[in-house]
């Protein structure tokens, strides 16, 4: 399953079991240990909805404890919900409110989301710009909710790619942490085709970054005008008017 796929399904059970909670959580609250203790039972019951099919990770989740300052009200009936824009996935955290007590409050809790599954962990260090080879990595299982860049399961995705910044041993390999190869530098120049309504021109320009595949790059043309384009497996630049 994709990584954001899976967030999404997790996020979906994790509401479904919101809408569900009042029906059955009437539960008496009177210290933070016990709202700590509602969380932990209403987080497991959010990932047991998960299908069982739905990825291959292994799930853990990790309650974190409220400000030991705080001093709450009893309360006899917590409503958990997700805040705007969380999801079920790393460092989150889960809200907690009063609906029926003396003292209505609202408070915060830490969640830590772990995914474990397999990826590509490398060997050694990779300085920036160095080719990665085959045996620069090995596979290995890592938690992929450890950071917000989605892990690199294939090796066709990252052997014989560039390096993007300095890699160190023990690193999971993500898809920020690698690029493909630049086909020309800054100033090199460069084969244009441009196209129009009807008709392909292929001209030359100076290219004004360096450039890999699938990028979109600008070029300054013997003009002096500048256009933008995608660049070619074999380097060329491709327009369009």
């Amino acid at each position: 399953m994709k990584l954001f796929r899976l967030m999404h399904v997790m996020t979906v059970a994790a509401l479904s079991l919101l809408l569900a909670w009042p029906a059955h959580a009437q539960q008496q609250v009177n210290t933070p240990q016990d709202l700590v203790a509602l969380t932990q039972q209403w987080v497991d019951q959010a990932l047991a909805q998960l299908p069982a099919d739905a990825s291959p990770l292994r799930m853990q989740v990790q309650v974190g404890q409220l400000d030991s300052r705080l001093r709450l009200a009893p309360c006899q009936r917590v409503e958990p919900y997700l805040p705007p824009g969380a999801r079920l996935w790393g460092r989150t955290r889960l809200g907690l409110r009063c609906l029926e007590g003396e003292t209505r409050w609202n408070v915060f809790l830490p969640l830590t989301v772990q995914a474990f599954g397999p990826a590509w962990v490398l060997t050694g260090n990779v300085a920036s710009g160095a080719t990665l080879t085959e045996s620069d990595a090995m596979q290995s299982e890592v938690d992929w909710a450890a950071n917000p860049a989605a892990v690199v399961t294939n090796p066709q995705a990252w052997v014989g790619q560039v390096a993007a910044l300095p890699l160190s041993a023990g690193q999971a390999l993500r898809q920020n942490m690698v690029r493909a190869p630049y086909l020309f530098k800054a100033g090199a120049p460069v084969q244009i085709r441009v196209q129009g309504p009807g008709f392909a021109v292929t001209s030359s320009g100076q290219a004004m970054a360096a450039g890999a595949a699938g990028q979109n790059v600008r070029i300054r043309m013997a003009n002096g005008k500048i256009i933008s384009g995608i660049v070619n497996f074999d380097g060329t630049i491709e327009a369009a008017l």
